[in-house]
């Protein structure tokens, strides 16, 4: 049996508010980017404190690690702003995700025509080398 403080605590899901320098660090993103984000409407309803100093809470850490992980799968910030937009306007949930399995399939495509002209150039230098080597008798 949990007491009545134990209770409420696991109740409460109040987040930690941060610093933009500390949620800079904890990302290893800078604070100018971070701010950027939010003025292009990637991060919203940022909570300020004490002579307008921004705080930041887990769920902007969470959406923010969202962004880094999209635009290392080659996601644009446009393209993220069009899903914010499309979540922003419809609340759908499965419209949204149907638009970024679109923008990751058009991804994967554009990586794997980017693996074959590395493959091509690879095979290029590789015999280039191959004909270097039989000019100085390598």
């Amino acid at each position: 049996m949990t007491n009545e403080g134990e209770r409420v605590s696991k109740m409460k899901t109040v987040d930690k508010e941060i610093s933009i320098g500390e949620l800079a660090k904890k990302l290893e993103m800078s604070q100018r980017t971070i701010r950027y984000y939010e003025e292009i409407g990637l991060l919203n309803s940022i909570k300020r404190v004490e002579a307008g100093r921004r705080v930041y809470t887990d769920e902007d850490l969470r959406r923010l690690k969202l962004i880094k992980r999209l635009k290392i799968m080659g996601m644009t910030l446009s393209e993220m702003q069009e899903l914010e937009a499309m979540w922003t306007i419809e609340k759908s949930t499965d419209k949204v995700l149907r638009r970024l399995l679109e923008l990751m399939g058009n991804h994967l495509r554009k990586i794997d025509d980017r693996i074959t002209d590395l493959d091509i150039l690879k095979n290029e230098i590789m015999e280039y080398q191959k004909r270097i080597n039989s000019k100085i008798g390598g």
